[in-house]
């Protein structure tokens, strides 16, 4: 795949990516902090005798907005690969902003009863709906804007903007944790940083309308909706070899972020103030590995990245947890998920690229969000499987488990990705 449009200057590449990402922000800005704040969740929106049950159904609601990604990533992908990246960018930030909203407003369930569960589920599913095509609208915009030779660093950007949602959703955290007494955050103010995401939508809405449609896009001939649907069946084999890589990006991400409070608090008996500051510093380690990552397969290429880090998560993700659970503190937490957003930024540098350069460039931002969506659907419900597999087999470092699970469908699907050695020089640059 080779870039058609390029900026002037660095100054208009970094405005650039900067637009396109803003809404990037805002869709896991939420995810983040309906993880964080998932017990209070429950307690307010889902009573039940049981604690455990209570706290599963909010982890599966929050994972029923990633069943609807899929979805999302046929509709609104298509309409993106039909009308241009800018119109479908600028729709999918008013979808999600809707969705915030239903769950920033709604009242409690001894308010207004079951329909306050429902309203929580159906904003999940709207949001679920429209993060099912923004990361792949973003991913295939910085793609197409790329200078030569920088596609991975470019393309790395749609993840570093997560990580900057993530040390947001958790400054805000520290702060009402410093602010506010723990009664009063579980009773009304974790609502708080759902406001917030509300009160900054207008400002992402405005910068996001400045985006300039790709020159890669304007140069072709815009295929139609049935022509985008036929290309999709025709390529399902790399849509489902996307699924596979994309496995272990979604899988770990979930665990080392939005996971954290809950494991951190709720298994390991942790301080909330301790795991929200461990978490802040998995966003910040985030941030700084994936751009240098993106940059390091622009010049090694992308299979070394995502061979190396899928076979280091399959080794280590359950020794390490085991370490941790074995004596759970601070510092073992710290460390744990340290290691474990190295692995992460490592593989997703190289990942985000590689699968915007193995789909056809006609259906690139429909294939691109479907595969992405298809793993997300698995591995946004890591925070109810991890639950769950803990309460089952009663082994509180289950969670590793899943992840190596995860790590090897990445090995497995890296390996038919690269099998042709023509393809090891292909995807560089």
């Amino acid at each position: 795949m080779t870039s058609a449009a390029t900026p002037r200057s660095r100054k208009e590449s970094f405005k650039a990516i900067v637009r396109v990402v803003s809404g990037n922000f805002l869709e896991m800005y939420d995810f983040m902090v309906y993880g964080y704040y998932a017990p209070a969740i429950a307690r307010a929106y889902f009573p039940s005798h049981s604690a455990y049950a209570s706290l599963l159904l909010t982890l599966l609601a929050f994972a029923a907005g990633f069943v609807m990604r899929p979805v999302g990533a046929i509709v609104l992908g298509a309409y993106i690969d039909h009308h241009g990246r800018r119109k479908g960018l600028i729709l999918t930030l008013l979808l999600m902003a809707v969705g915030t909203l239903l769950v920033a407003a709604v009242p409690d369930y001894a308010t207004i009863g079951v329909l306050a569960p429902l309203l929580v589920l159906a904003g999940r599913l709207l949001q679920g709906f429209s993060a099912g095509v923004e990361l792949g609208g973003v991913s295939v915009y910085l793609s197409e804007i790329a200078r030569p030779g920088q596609r991975g660093f470019y393309c790395s950007w749609q993840s570093a903007s997560q990580q900057v949602a993530v040390v947001f959703a958790a400054s805000i955290g520290l702060l009402l944790q410093y602010w506010m007494p723990p009664e009063a955050i579980d009773h009304w103010g974790w609502r708080i940083p759902f406001l917030v995401g509300c009160l900054i939508v207008p400002f992402l809405f405005v910068i996001r309308r400045s985006l300039e449609e790709t020159e890669e896009f304007l140069s072709r001939r815009q295929p139609s909706f049935g022509e985008i649907y036929r290309s999709m069946l025709a390529h399902g084999r790399i849509v489902l070899i996307g699924v596979a890589l994309v496995m272990m990006t979604t899988v770990s991400f979930y665990l080392i972020t939005a996971y954290t409070p809950t494991f951190g608090s709720e298994v390991l008996k942790l301080s909330t103030f301790d795991v929200f500051l461990v978490t802040l510093c998995v966003g910040v380690s985030n941030f700084i590995w994936l751009p240098i990552m993106g940059a390091l397969s622009d010049r090694i290429g992308r299979r070394p990245l995502l061979l190396a880090c899928a076979v280091l998560a399959l080794l280590t993700a359950y020794p390490v947890l085991r370490w941790l659970v074995a004596q759970p503190g601070f510092g073992r937490l710290l460390a744990v998920e340290l290691w474990l957003s190295f692995i992460y930024a490592s593989y997703n540098g190289a990942l985000v690229v590689t699968l915007t350069e193995i789909m056809p460039a006609q259906v690139r931002t429909t294939g691109f969000s479907l595969a992405y969506s298809l793993a997300t659907t698995l591995g946004g419900s890591s925070l109810a499987i991890s639950q769950w597999l803990i309460h089952t087999t009663g082994d509180k470092a289950a969670p590793g488990l899943w992840l190596s699970f995860a790590a090897l469908c990445g090995l497995v699907a890296t390996w038919r990705v690269f099998r042709d050695p023509r393809s090891r020089d292909m995807h560089r640059g």
